[in-house]
C-alpha cells in the first residue's frame, strides 16, 4: 500500500538544502506562487516552503497557505519525480480561497513534473 504521510524525510530542513535549490533550478510559476526545483538523487521528492511576512502579514494567513500547499504535496508526492522543491509565495495568494489555492498548486506540481519528465 502506498504511504501518503508527510514525514521529516520529505522536507527540506537546513539552510544548505534550501540554498542548493536556488542554484540553477527549473521553475514553474504563477502570479502568486513560484516553484523552484532541482534533482535530489533520493528515491522521493522533498519540499521546502517560504512564505515571507513581507507578502503575507498575519501568521494565521501564512499557516493557512502552508497547510494547503503541504497537503497538496502529500497527496501528489508519488506522481512527482525525485526532486527538491522550494515554494516561494507572493502577496497575491491572499486573494485566493482554499479551493482556488489548491487547484493552482496542483497545476504547478503537474507543470514542474513535466519539466523533469520530458
Amino acid at each position: 500500500m502506498t504511504s501518503y504521510t508527510f514525514s521529516r524525510e520529505l522536507r527540506l530542513l537546513t539552510p544548505a538544502q534550501f540554498k542548493s535549490v536556488f542554484t540553477d533550478p527549473k521553475k514553474a510559476s504563477s502570479a502568486e506562487i513560484t516553484l523552484l526545483a532541482i534533482p535530489n538523487g533520493l528515491p522521493h521528492p522533498r519540499i521546502g516552503l517560504t512564505v515571507a511576512k513581507r507578502h503575507v502579514k498575519r501568521a494565521n494567513q501564512r499557516n493557512r497557505v502552508k497547510r494547503i500547499i503541504r497537503e497538496s504535496f502529500r497527496q501528489n508526492q508519488h506522481a512527482m519525480p525525485d526532486i527538491d522543491i522550494v515554494v516561494l509565495v507572493r502577496g497575491g495568494v491572499l486573494e485566493l480561497d482554499n479551493a482556488q489555492l489548491r487547484t493552482l498548486v496542483d497545476k504547478l506540481w503537474r507543470k514542474l513534473s513535466r519539466r523533469f519528465n520530458g
